[in-house]
């Protein structure tokens, strides 16, 4: 994708084999909640979140005993990988050392300008950019006076800083973020900080809650700015399993057409006019065809009135009749089938075209 920001055009870095920023689309993040110490559990969680899509997930590494287990992870993962550092330089250097391929990092509690300036050295020599992060719940007394409360400008004055820090030991690969609960506060923020630097940017709403509530708050929080060029990574922080965040950030970055992995689902809603089971049907088949990883668009309509025009732009789709529902493939009528089977007969359908498309490839 070409001309990715609409703003201002982003540096780029790379983490690992992937590179952000530049004319890069947006990579899809989460971070693993599992004890890293926990070799096993952590290696499982990653290999899982490259299932569902993830491409770069973060780990936290609060204690020796952490970056001590780092390499074995790292040299075993599908994934790049983060560690998340504060407060000790020292676990930063291990975690380099241990060959991860980013650094999130708050140059103002690393333990001084000396020791800032020994893990920038060492990110430099390894070619590893650094995550400069900025929530709105850790934000400076200092600024916080300042503006008068918690601001966007306040947000961005203290990113700026905190990358101020790094560029004076001549380190420029930055990433930065800055993330508040509320989606508007870091809707306003981003957009100041896009215009002000070119790093490349990491998105998301902080502590957007779980539920529906988690998933309206992140999709108006990090959509807007999608819709507006501005981010380069992103994190849908969820209270749910970390697999719940990377399928929910792949429906935003499809909903904006911007990347497309696996189905998108287009159903209708319930009306009078309604005369099948709508809302299992519907059900059934997103469940049935999670797995798929084909970019394919599947409808499952209720009624002759939307129906029809709706399923004819997808790949496949049902509309319903009066206990029954018509299959259609890109415009054409398959077939006819109850409704009780119209399900499962879509489902094979999907199965045997994806099929018959890997074993082409």
């Amino acid at each position: 994708m070409g001309g990715w920001s609409t703003v201002k055009k982003r540096r780029s870095v790379k983490v690992g084999n992937l590179t952000m920023g530049g004319e890069a689309p947006p990579i899809v993040q989460s971070m693993n909640n599992t004890l890293t110490t926990d070799v096993k559990a952590t290696l499982n969680q990653i290999e899982a979140l490259a299932r569902v899509g993830c491409e770069l997930t973060r780990l936290a590494v609060p204690d020796r005993a952490a970056a001590d287990v780092l390499p074995e992870i790292v040299r075993n993962s599908p994934l790049p990988i983060v560690a998340d550092i504060h407060f000790s330089a020292d676990l930063a250097l291990r975690s380099l050392e241990a060959g991860v391929s980013k650094l999130r990092i708050n140059p103002g509690n690393i333990g001084g300008p000396d020791k800032l300036r020994e893990v920038a050295v060492a990110a430099a020599a390894r070619r590893v950019p650094i995550r400069v992060g900025v929530n709105a719940g850790s934000l400076e007394a200092r600024i916080i006076a300042e503006e008068g409360g918690v601001t966007a400008h306040g947000l961005v004055r203290s990113a700026l800083e905190a990358a101020r820090l790094l560029e004076e030991v001549n380190f420029r690969d930055i990433v930065i973020s800055l993330k508040a609960s509320s989606p508007a506060l870091t809707i306003a923020a981003y957009r100041e900080l896009a215009d002000r630097c070119d790093y490349p940017l990491h998105i998301g709403v902080t502590e957007a809650g779980f539920g529906s509530t988690g998933l309206i708050r992140s999709a108006v929080g990090i959509g807007t700015l999608l819709a507006e060029g501005i981010g380069d990574t992103l994190r849908v922080s969820l209270t749910d399993d970390p697999l719940a965040e990377v399928a929910a950030a792949w429906d935003i970055l499809a909903a904006l057409d911007l990347r497309r992995r696996g189905p998108t689902f287009v159903s209708c809603p319930t009306c009078g006019r309604t005369q099948v089971d709508l809302v299992r049907t519907a059900a059934e088949v997103k469940n049935a065809l999670a797995h798929i990883t084909e970019p394919l668009t599947i409808a499952v309509m209720g009624c002759a009135v939307n129906g029809p025009g709706e399923a004819r732009e997808a790949d496949f789709g049902l509309a319903g009749g009066k206990d029954f529902f018509a299959l259609f493939s890109r415009g054409e009528v398959l077939e006819k089938v109850p409704a009780e089977r119209a399900a499962a007969r879509l489902i094979e359908v999907v199965n045997e075209y994806v099929a018959g498309k890997a074993s082409d490839a």
